[in-house]
């Protein structure tokens, strides 16, 4: 079976982490307890997620290097692989601590990429999960649909025959690994060379190049440039991470787009816009514009479950120096209308591609330079949640929390998912860096009752 190897965005997510840098998505959800009254403990849940996880290759798989490192890893079956160490019983009371304990520590390098973490005994009654997976194995379209793996539209799912015994794929050795570097990158020399041939054949094609390929620069520069502006939120941080939320009828979201003819998206960055002009004012500072990085799904139709990241940005300035609600959510929309009719997304897709065709250190540099806070402030993402109710071993999903990382000196990512007609916020921030990610999450509460107001 061949070996899949990582994209070179997905291998950019390696690269940029650091000791206070942890590049992995994730979740943290709440699930009331079955109302049949059966057993729902650490143990009946452990056995679920092990039972599911045929669904999803990836989760028993690890990283592989080849032993000159020509190129990067590939994803290999893990013959090792034990459960145990990825399900783990969670013993805290309080679902905010587990969460800010376990995303505050990077996952180990050796194995799959991934934990999944129950608290059976939170003092609510409900039951808690909080996943992480590293952000070159999903992005948080993938992570959404692998957690979903777990839950079913009912409490009693028919068995599936997915859900069998495992055994791994052989692991190549030393020799392969080699060989199987070599070979990608003959086949990478060989499609350039190619792609250089046909130029050279086609005429009309040789102008249309060059002319397509100064657009993408144009539309990559307008993306950049100007670079993104000194802010409180960047600056040297620390490993400590802590989850703040907020929870609201989605209704909410809708009424004020209905009212204003927008999209729920600039709903959300309008009123991430306002929480932070409201921050900055309760600090006595001077409200200014940000710069977000807005992640943007480029699945192709049939590609819903594909792992690996198939993602593009947007880059939308954040007007927290206007000073009214309805402004700052008409600005917002002015311009995410004109990136999208700009083709922006596909644009930078187009050039992150094309950055895989280029020596592994020119990628380094560029991974590290892309993840600077030159280029932007904090990252918020809007990650489409599942529609009506799921069930985890019958145990009904009620709220979700994502977890979108933080690159290197950035304090603050902000992500969105919905749950049962809920908008699901998680202020994931650098507990050091910004201390008050709950008043931060008041201040969100406050700038949408005020454009629920104003709708």
């Amino acid at each position: 079976m061949p070996a899949p190897r990582l994209s070179a965005l997905d291998a950019s997510f390696l690269e940029v982490e650091g000791p206070e840098a942890h590049m992995h998505v994730g979740w943290a959800s709440k699930h009331a307890r079955p109302q049949d009254g059966r057993p729902c403990d650490f143990e009946v849940l452990r056995d679920h997620v092990a039972g599911r996880l045929g669904r999803a290759p990836r989760w028993r798989q690890r990283l592989e290097g080849d032993p000159l490192d020509m190129a990067d890893p590939v994803w290999v079956d893990d013959p090792d692989f034990d459960v145990d160490r990825h399900v783990l019983h969670a013993t805290g009371a309080d679902l905010g601590e587990v969460v800010d304990a376990v995303m505050s520590v990077p996952l180990a390098r050796g194995g799959p990429l991934w934990e999944l973490w129950i608290a059976d005994g939170l003092a609510d009654g409900t039951i808690g999960l909080v996943g992480k997976a590293h952000h070159c194995m999903v992005d948080g379209i993938a992570a959404v649909e692998m957690a979903s793996m777990l839950l079913d539209p009912e409490p009693d799912p028919a068995p599936d025959e997915r859900d069998g015994a495992w055994t791994a794929h052989p692991m190549p050795g030393p020799v392969s690994l080699t060989a199987l570097a070599l070979a990608d990158g003959a086949r990478g020399g060989l499609a350039l060379v190619r792609c250089t041939a046909g130029l050279a054949r086609s005429p009309g094609r040789a102008v249309r190049a060059p002319l397509a390929a100064a657009r993408r620069v144009r539309s990559l520069a307008r993306a950049l440039l100007p670079v993104a502006g000194d802010s409180p939120l960047n600056g040297p941080g620390s490993p400590l991470r802590h989850l703040a939320s907020v929870c609201r009828p989605l209704d909410d979201l809708r009424a004020v787009k209905r009212a204003h003819q927008t999209t729920v998206n600039d709903v959300v960055l309008a009123a991430c816009a306002g929480a932070l002009r409201r921050r900055a004012q309760r600090r006595g500072e001077e409200p200014v514009p940000l710069k977000t990085m807005v992640p943007v799904n480029v699945r192709a139709e049939g590609e819903d479950g594909a792992a690996g990241n198939r993602i593009s940005f947007l880059f939308v300035p954040l007007p927290c120096d206007v000073p009214d609600a309805l402004g700052r959510l008409a600005a917002v929309h002015a311009q995410t209308a004109r990136r999208k009719a700009d083709g922006e997304a596909a644009g930078t897709d187009a050039v992150v591609d094309a950055l895989g065709l280029l020596p592994r250190p020119v990628r380094r540099v560029a991974a590290h330079a892309f993840a600077s806070p030159r280029m932007f402030n904090l990252v918020v993402s809007n990650i489409p949640g599942p529609p009506g109710k799921l069930y985890l071993a019958g145990c009904e999903l009620r709220e979700a929390y994502p977890v979108v990382p933080l690159a290197g000196d950035h304090a603050l990512s902000i992500g969105m998912t919905t749950v049962q007609g809920q908008a699901c916020f998680g202020l994931y921030a650098d507990a050091k860096a910004l201390p008050d990610a709950d008043a931060l999450a008041g201040d969100l509460q406050a700038e949408l009752d005020e454009l629920l107001t104003l709708a």
